[in-house]
């Protein structure tokens, strides 16, 4: 069945950077691949699977719906909740050993009344808050705090952490404020025998830029997904996994002193060829677009024309030789030796990469791609076996590529 719209996250590249992540950091630490809203758009449970055959020992959800969807794709890494959760999702966090963040003690006294009723000990993990002002236990709490959670049966500390609020600053002084009060803390910590089995810090910009924030684990997510942190930020040999494509569906000539979609706000200025892309907020392709954003045809830039509408946007392929429905679409990524950046687009819609890829709709087909093959296609209905319209698409530029 072809579908106009899908991206392509490949596999390769996935791995490729996971193991550029492992140099960097040194041996004798761990990476916890951060894998919530649905692993920045990529497919948690494709993205798992894909960084547990990489060595990655641990993965880290937002929610516990998130963690029970991990768990029921199958993955057996340990699961750690960042986000605080509540007290009633207590009992199917322990069914579904998806380890919560403990910010306070009714919730660990809950969670070990829970322990205790499973027959099994529960791990459970403490944010301190050194600086971020978000979540977490009070930095000077820290030490009774973890006494006293310590002391609760049926529980089993795995580790603590902190986070930064701006390691991707271009000023890492306040960064490097809260490692000397976090380490300040870790040294009390062991005065009182309280040793934490691992201690982490660093987020994707702290591992890229604060040494002294590589603890026993690193919580990636940006740089596992090949974007960098901070616009000069090269340090890492990294690839975007993935890229945004759909297709023309409709090609149209209008002549000069035509409107072009909802409030009229753009006019041809010249007899203009019209391309219809079937994407638009609806997908998750940000309206902010409109007017300003451009997109791949046939190797080159086109400018979009007027506002993004819920599923269509129209784009100027007046100098696109030959264009025709059906041609390729770039909205992110590459397309004939020239690359329109996920960085470019999250600036024209005035927020960030992350949000680009998080917000791309279940209505936009998955497309997965190892060692130059086709591996797996999902879509809105479910999986599909059949060779489907981005299949074909993959296989040409692969085969184009390889005959350069």
């Amino acid at each position: 069945m072809p579908v106009s719209t899908w991206v392509e996250v490949d596999l390769d590249r996935f791995a490729a950077n996971l193991r550029a992540i492992r140099r960097h950091i040194g041996p004798g630490r761990e990476v916890l691949l951060v894998a919530k809203a649905d692993a920045y758009g990529h497919g948690a449970a494709d993205m798992a699977a894909a960084a547990e055959r990489e060595g990655v020992t641990q993965l880290g959800v937002a929610t516990l719906l998130e963690g029970m969807q991990l768990r029921r794709s199958g993955s057996r890494l340990p699961i750690m909740a960042m986000s605080p959760l509540l007290a009633g999702e207590i009992p199917e966090a322990v069914e579904h050993q998806v380890d919560p963040s403990v910010c306070d003690l009714s919730f660990a006294r809950s969670l070990s009344d829970e322990a205790i009723q499973a027959e099994r000990p529960v791990r459970f993990h403490v944010e301190v808050d050194t600086g971020m002002g978000r979540t977490g236990v009070h930095l000077e709490e820290a030490e009774e705090f973890l006494a006293e959670a310590c002391a609760l049966p049926g529980l089993r500390l795995a580790s603590l952490y902190t986070h930064f609020p701006d390691a991707d600053g271009s000023d890492l002084s306040y960064a490097r404020e809260q490692v000397s009060r976090f380490d300040a803390l870790l040294a009390r910590l062991a005065a009182r025998g309280l040793k934490p089995p691992r201690v982490h810090a660093a987020n994707s910009a702290g591992t890229m830029n604060v040494p002294g924030a590589l603890y026993d684990w690193v919580r990636v997510g940006l740089v596992a997904y090949g974007l960098h942190p901070s616009r000069d930020e090269a340090r890492l040999p990294l690839e975007p996994v993935m890229s945004f494509r759909s297709r023309l569906v409709q090609v149209r000539d209008l002549p000069a002193g035509a409107h072009v979609s909802y409030a009229r706000q753009y006019t041809t200025k010249r007899p203009t060829r019209v391309g219809v892309v079937p994407v638009g907020y609806g997908h998750g392709y940000s309206w902010l677009l409109s007017n300003r954003g451009h997109m791949l045809v046939g190797g080159q830039r086109t400018p979009i024309m007027g506002r993004v509408t819920m599923d269509l946007t129209m784009v100027d392929v007046t100098d696109v030789p030959d264009v025709a429905v059906g041609d390729e679409v770039v909205l992110f990524g590459e397309q004939g030796g020239v690359s329109l950046p996920v960085e470019e687009v999250a600036q024209g819609s005035e927020t960030l990469a992350y949000e680009i890829l998080c917000t791309i709709g279940k209505r936009v087909t998955r497309l997965y791609v190892r060692q130059d093959h086709p591996v797996r296609v999902s879509t809105l209905i479910g999986e599909r076996a059949d060779w489907s319209a981005p299949v074909t698409d993959y296989l040409r530029r692969r085969d184009a590529k390889a005959e350069a």
